[in-house]
């Protein structure tokens, strides 16, 4: 947990998401009013200070009124006209507002802190500040966004979210607000300029947007509606959680065209505009070049004249305001450049954008001028192969569009005057498919990948794409909330952003808040294992390890738990908790319960089993829902957020989205034709076949094959088994189960199975107790008695095997069953460390349980390891049988962010055996991805790299070693396959430890 130094009078900091806590909602000696007793304090400015500050200051006494119901006046004075005999709230920028630099020379306020720091900002009561007041609480900005920022921290903290439009978050309301003596503070922030992205903004930004902020008809160049109605509620928003830097959306829009005044707006709100990795000099590509480009190509090889002219003025345009300059270039509709030597050219085009910012800043040195290129895709390549790049240019790293950072800076990049940053992908349009629709990122992973940027100085610039923003508000917050202090969050204490953030948007208890934690972690797990776009009827094993079923019942979980805490909320909170919580999950269990119940009911069709027809109508009446969840969404609040959900996302053929959404393929048997074996089904779990008859999936012959033996090991983490038994067509009967031995029960023993009760699962549990070590056999007799003239009487075996291994004497670690062994990595046995280093618990993050990774990631200066030298992980584990096995390493599919010449890697060892060293992640060419990471299995897809490596294994004790030999590698899961490992997308479930 997070520790803050606070009196005991203060409210915890729920209100304020990683800060430290001034205010408080209850008196106590030597605090501040700032609205009490019926009164406001007044909020005083100077004149001469930011046009942004003074609009800022105008939210921040709405935000007293809306907490308190005072309303605290606002007035620009001055040292002499402030009024006397009052307590004040004094709030202004350092050098830029004369009142608070009057107060500094007169009262010789130490502000040395803050001075000349970026964005910082400082407050405290100060005795007489000016004449005639005895005492002020002065809020204090280094700079314009400094001081914005300063009172946008104190709105959090009495209770205003910076959702509370965009997500309708009611404010709490209080009868009084103080602040401490002390006041708040903060220095530069770990990131300098933090932004997000809007993209991919039709159909649900674009359509809602037309229809909240315009007649209809748009921009009369573009028809755009993103006007500066809409970005004026953007920037607020921005500014409220301390984002300072926007990409705005580009694909049917243009910033400078759409609006006259939206890029004023941006520079009077505070907020500095640049543009997407491929839309260079603050032009919008494609939209302005197709209105502006003279009709001539996009093509700097053979257009050179125009498109320099047209940077021209798009940089004289911009001149008057605050921005970062995207330099460089890519070709039409975000693709590589044409030309033989796209190296040569790019060097050509760079010196020109130089030559253009020098013509438009006559006398400012070029250098100033923030400026960044993105190395996106192909763009890495060619700084890997040499393109020099000027070093006052920000480097801007990327990810795979997955959320795996490609590269990082390397040392000897680190000491650029540029810098460096990041962008990073919650949304994304291209391979290996699309996902736009619903929230599918994990705050561990993000905080996984940008605490490395952190530690290896990529702290100047990061960029979010949001996509639509809405549904990823809290992971959009958390993004720029770590980018704005990096110090506040380590793995230990992420739960703690999202229990704070939950009962600040809800007013939740500490119990509820910690439901809410789970919800959210567990969502957003099962979302990014497979993005929902991704996910099949076939994705989770139907028959193995009851993967999809738990996958299934998870869901169930999840929604259920979320669905007590809004049915307990009250009416004026229940939009906001829909939105950012409710409607995620129960559209996200929809989706996966629909694909799941597609998957079964082919399955059940090819087994000839009537359940089929009730999972297609199960299919049908999941998809119908998934609209009306959508349509829910669309009506609450009268309509406030209508088409935000409009993002179709089922019925994928290829990675563009589909153009509406469409259900997936489902099959039905004859409901009055009895199947050709008989009235009754037997399907045994771990097969696809289904007794009696012919059926491929049986046996390899397929033909003929014999009834079926259904196996399980003492130590099985799955107890029992089950053998379901349905209707083979229309026929009702009576079902008797009977086992032939006294250690083998059966439950049920008997039931009816009929068209309205189309099937009935049979558990069999082996009493282990009664059985010697070794191999035993009993046989279940499955009886259909069927009604009629005459009845008749249907019989049909199956066999268990129960493999009783025996307890190992003085052993304790984890234990083979049923031909594997599978733990989670973070359940180590021992944990090495080696100079320093130790492997650490990421909570949350991957597929199943947490991640583990060597800690400090500089640790070791920074160095790698030899294979067997470094910090390691050891897992006890017991086999029973020999075998020529498999230790597959699950880990996160993170790239070699050190470059080529650092792979990352970790080695293995059983036993004694020989280590084996792992370099996972393949090489590939210069700014592509390498084969594997692509389509529906890739790595991507998957969420996940498997790293395989051959042991053998005699019986008894054995030990597993993984070793650290490069930093950032993720480790999962690990499964030992000792000859029975099943197909299935989780692998394993963990085994038994004794």
């Amino acid at each position: 947990m997070i520790i803050f130094s606070l009196l005991a009078f203060l409210v915890s900091s729920v209100n304020a998401l990683g800060q430290d806590t001034c205010v408080a909602f209850t008196s106590a000696q030597s605090t501040f009013s700032i609205a009490s007793n019926g009164k406001a304090a007044p909020l005083l400015l100077s004149a001469d200070d930011w046009p942004g500050v003074q609009r800022a200051a105008q939210d921040f006494a709405a935000d007293i009124q809306r907490v308190t119901g005072m309303t605290p006046t606002l007035t620009n004075v001055t040292s002499s006209t402030a009024p006397r005999s009052s307590l004040p709230v004094i709030i202004g920028t350092l050098g830029k507002s004369s009142l608070i630099d009057k107060i500094v020379n007169s009262t010789s306020l130490d502000v040395s802190s803050i001075e000349n720091q970026w964005e910082a900002f400082m407050t405290r009561v100060v005795d007489n500040p000016l004449p005639g007041i005895a005492k002020a609480y002065v809020m204090i900005g280094a700079d314009k966004r400094g001081t914005i920022f300063a009172m946008y921290d104190h709105s959090e903290q009495f209770g205003v979210s910076p959702w509370w439009w965009w997500a309708d978050v009611p404010t709490t309301q209080h009868s009084s607000l103080f602040v401490t003596p002390s006041g708040c503070s903060h220095g530069a922030p770990s990131v300098k300029y933090r932004a997000i992205f809007l993209n991919d903004e039709q159909p649900a930004l674009q359509n809602w947007a037309a229809e909240k902020f315009t007649n209809g008809t748009g921009a009369s160049l573009t028809g755009s509606p993103f006007n500066h109605f809409f970005y004026t509620k953007l920037f607020e928003l921005m500014l409220r959680f301390k984002a300072n830097h926007l990409w705005p959306a580009q694909w049917s829009s243009a910033f400078g065209v759409d609006d006259g005044v939206n890029q004023f707006m941006a520079d009077y709100y505070g907020i500095v505009m640049g543009t997407s990795h491929e839309e260079p000099m603050l032009r919008s590509i494609p939209v302005e070049w197709n209105l502006f480009g003279n009709g001539g190509a996009w093509d700097y090889s053979v257009n050179a004249a125009n498109i320099n002219a047209f940077w021209l003025n798009g940089t004289i345009r911009g001149k008057p305001y605050e921005n970062v300059w995207t330099v460089g270039m890519r070709g039409n509709g975000d693709e590589p450049i044409s030309g033989a030597d796209a190296i040569t050219l790019l060097k050509e085009i760079t010196a020109n954008q130089t030559q253009i910012l020098q013509q438009v800043f006559p006398g400012v040195d070029v250098s100033t001028i923030p400026q960044v290129w993105a190395l996106y895709k192909e763009v890495e390549g060619y700084y890997d192969e040499g393109l020099q790049v000027a070093d006052y240019v920000t480097l801007l790293w990327t990810d795979d569009n997955w959320g795996n950072v490609r590269r990082y800076p390397l040392p000897s990049e680190r000491n650029r005057t540029g810098g460096a940053g990041v962008y990073y992908h919650l949304d994304y349009v291209g391979n290996t498919r699309d996902y736009k629709w619903i929230t599918s990122s994990q705050i561990t992973k993000i905080y996984e990948e940008m605490s490395i940027a952190i530690d290896r100085d990529a702290t100047q610039i990061w960029v979010l794409n949001v996509g639509d923003l809405k549904p990823s508000e809290r992971e959009t917050e958390f993004f720029i909330t770590y980018g704005w202090n990096a110090t506040r969050w380590n793995p230990d204490n992420l739960d703690t952003f999202v229990s704070s953030w939950a009962q600040r948007e809800f007013d939740l208890s500490n119990a509820d808040a910690a439901t809410v934690t789970n919800i959210v972690g567990n969502f957003t797990r099962m979302n990014a294992r497979r993005k929902p776009e991704l996910l099949n009827g076939t994705t989770y094993s139907l028959v193995n390890y009851r993967e999809a079923e738990n996958v299934q019942a998870a869901w169930t979980q999840i929604q259920a738990a979320s669905t007590a805490i809004y049915s307990k909320l009250s009416a004026v909170m229940k939009p906001a908790f829909f939105q950012l919580v409710h409607h995620p999950v129960l559209a996200s269990s929809n989706l996966g319960a629909m694909m799941i119940a597609a998957g079964q009911n082919n399955l059940r069709a090819s087994q000839a089993r009537l359940s089929a027809n009730a999972l297609a109508d199960q299919v049908e009446m999941l998809f119908e829902n998934d609209f009306s969840l959508e349509a829910e969404y669309h009506t609450i609040l009268d309509g406030k957020w209508d088409h935000m959900m409009d993002q179709t996302h089922l019925g994928y053929a290829y990675w563009q989205q589909p153009m509406t959404n469409s259900m997936p393929m489902i099959t039905r048997v004859q409901k009055n034709k009895q199947a050709l074996p008989g009235v009754m089904r037997i399907s045994p779990e771990g097969s696809l076949a289904a007794w009696p008859g012919d059926n491929m999936f049986q046996c390899a012959a397929q033909i003929n094959c014999p009834p079926p033996t259904i196996s399980i090991d003492q130590f099985d983490p799955i107890p029992n088994r089950f053998i379901d038994v349905g209707a083979g067509g229309p026929a009702p009967f009576t079902l008797t189960a009977v086992s032939n031995s006294s250690w083998l029960s059966v439950s049920p023993s008997h039931g009816s199975v009929s068209p309205s009760n189309p099937e009935v699962r049979v558990f069999a549990t082996v009493k282990w107790d009664e059985l010697p070590v070794g191999v035993s056999m009993a046989e279940i007799t499955f009886s259909a008695a069927v009604s009629g003239s005459p009845p008749t009487t249907m019989t049909y075996p199956a066999f268990i095997q129960a493999n009783k291994t025996g307890t190992p004497s003085g052993f304790s670690g984890f234990l083979e069953a049923n031909g594997a062994v599978a733990f989670e990595a973070e359940h180590a046995t021992r944990n090495n460390s080696v100079a320093g280093m130790v492997w650490r618990i990421l909570p949350g993050l991957g597929r199943t349980l947490s991640g583990v990774t060597p800690w400090p990631r500089l640790g070791n200066n920074e160095n790698n390891f030899t294979a067997g030298t470094g910090p390691s992980l050891e897992y006890d584990f017991y086999t029973f049988t020999s075998s020529n096995a498999t230790v597959t390493t699950y880990v996160s599919p993170s790239n070699n962010g050190l470059g080529a010449d650092r792979p990352l890697g970790f080695a293995v060892q059983v036993d004694d055996e020989e280590i084996s060293s792992n370099y996972f992640f393949p090489p590939a060419a210069p700014g592509a991805e390498p084969v594997g990471w692509d389509g529906s299995d890739g790595f991507a897809a998957n969420s996940i790299i498997a790293v395989p490596n051959k042991v053998t294994l005699a019986p008894g004790t054995h030990t597993l070693k993984i070793f650290m030999i490069e930093p950032a590698v993720v480790l999962q899961k690990v499964v030992i396959n000792t000859g029975g490992v099943r197909p299935s997308y989780l692998g394993p479930p963990e085994s038994i430890s004794i």
